[in-house]
C-alpha cells in the first residue's frame, strides 16, 4: 500500500492505473477506522482494480461547538487496518490540499438544497454543505469509477447519490448496509467516547428502531405513531440519551412522510449521551401488496 499525502502523486498513481484499464474505486473517510469503513473497502476490493481510500477530517462539516478538534485520530493504527484490509493507496491530504489557503478561504461550495432541510441537516446547519463539497472534490481528485458509502449514514448516501447525478459524476455511488456489533450497536467512530454505561444503553438504539421495523410491518400507517413507539423504547431503555430526533422519511429524499405509502421507508434517529452524537436508521420495504391489504381492513373496521 502506497500513502500519500500530495495530490499530484496521487493523481499520477490514478492516472498510470487508468492507462492500464485498471478500474478505480473510492472509500472516503475521516478515519479512526472500523470494520464498517473496511467492508466498504472489501466491496471496492470485489468490484475494483485499484482501491484508494481517502483519510481527512473535513473541518468544513463540523459545527463550531462540535467534536472537531476531538475528533478520534490514529494514523498508524489507519494505516495498517487499510493496508490489511486491500486498499491500495492511502490518501492522506492536510487541509491546504483540500481547501487551497484554508478551509476560511472557501468561497464556492456544493449546496444539497432541500436534501439538507430535515433529520441531520435540520440539526447541524450547513454539515451538508461542507459533506457535498469535500465528496465533490475527492470525486475531481481521484474520478473514481465507484465510490462507497455506509447506510448509517444515510442522509449522507442520499446526498452524495443524488449529487453525482445532478452535478453528472461518472461515477456509480455503492451504498453498503450498516457494519453492528453483535449487540446491535452500529459501528462509528464515536462510539470510542462512550461510557460504561452509555455503551449499555446505545443498544437501545437499534431496538427501538426494530419497534419501528415492526410497527410498520404490522400494518401502521401513521409515520407519527411509529415515531412515538421508537421514542417510547428509548426513553424506557436510554434514560441518558438526549434525543435529537426521530423520524420516518421518504428514502429518496430524506423528507418527513405524512403518511405511510408503498416503497422504501427510512426510519432514522439521533441522540447525544452527553456531548456524544450518534445516529442510526433502518429501511423498511411496503409493498404495494401489503399496502392494499392493509387499506382495506382499516376500511371493513
Amino acid at each position: 500500500m502506497r500513502t500519500l499525502q500530495v495530490l499530484a502523486d496521487l493523481q499520477s498513481a490514478v492516472r498510470s492505473a487508468r492507462c492500464a484499464g485498471s478500474s478505480i474505486g473510492l472509500v472516503p473517510t475521516m478515519g479512526y477506522l472500523h470494520q464498517g469503513h473496511l467492508t466498504l473497502v472489501e466491496r471496492a476490493r470485489a468490484e475494483c482494480d485499484l482501491v484508494v481510500m481517502s483519510i481527512f477530517v473535513n473541518p468544513t462539516q463540523f459545527g463550531p461547538q462540535e467534536d472537531f478538534v476531538l475528533y478520534p485520530r490514529d494514523l498508524e493504527r489507519d494505516r495498517y487496518l487499510a493496508a490489511e484490509g486491500g486498499v491500495d493507496v492511502l490518501f492522506v491530504p492536510d487541509v491546504d490540499t483540500m481547501y487551497l489557503g484554508g478551509s476560511g478561504e472557501q468561497q464556492v461550495w456544493v449546496e444539497p438544497g432541500s436534501l439538507a432541510d430535515h433529520l441531520c441537516g435540520a440539526s447541524r446547519p450547513n454539515h451538508f454543505r461542507g459533506v457535498a463539497t469535500v465528496v465533490a472534490k475527492l470525486f475531481n481528485m481521484v474520478q473514481p469509477d465507484r465510490a462507497y458509502f455506509g447506510q448509517k449514514d444515510a442522509q449522507q448516501a442520499v446526498i452524495i447519490g443524488r449529487m453525482a447525478r445532478d452535478l453528472s459524476f461518472p461515477i456509480e455511488v455503492r451504498v453498503i448496509a450498516t457494519v453492528r456489533e453483535s449487540d446491535g450497536l452500529a459501528l462509528s467512530s464515536r462510539n470510542v467516547y462512550l461510557r460504561a454505561g452509555e455503551r449499555q444503553q446505545a443498544v437501545a438504539l437499534s431496538t427501538a428502531l426494530e419497534r419501528g421495523r415492526k410497527a410498520i410491518e404490522h400494518g401502521e400507517r401513521d409515520p407519527r405513531k411509529v415515531e412515538q413507539q421508537v421514542l417510547g423504547h428509548l426513553s424506557e431503555s436510554a434514560p441518558e440519551a438526549d434525543i435529537d430526533y426521530v423520524t420516518v422519511a421518504d428514502l429518496n429524499s430524506a423528507k418527513p412522510l405524512e403518511r405511510i405509502r408503498a416503497g422504501n421507508v427510512l426510519v432514522a434517529l439521533a441522540v447525544f449521551f452527553d456531548r456524544t452524537r450518534l445516529i442510526d436508521n433502518i429501511i423498511v420495504r411496503v409493498d404495494s401488496a401489503a399496502l392494499q391489504t392493509d387499506e382495506k381492513a382499516a376500511a371493513q373496521r
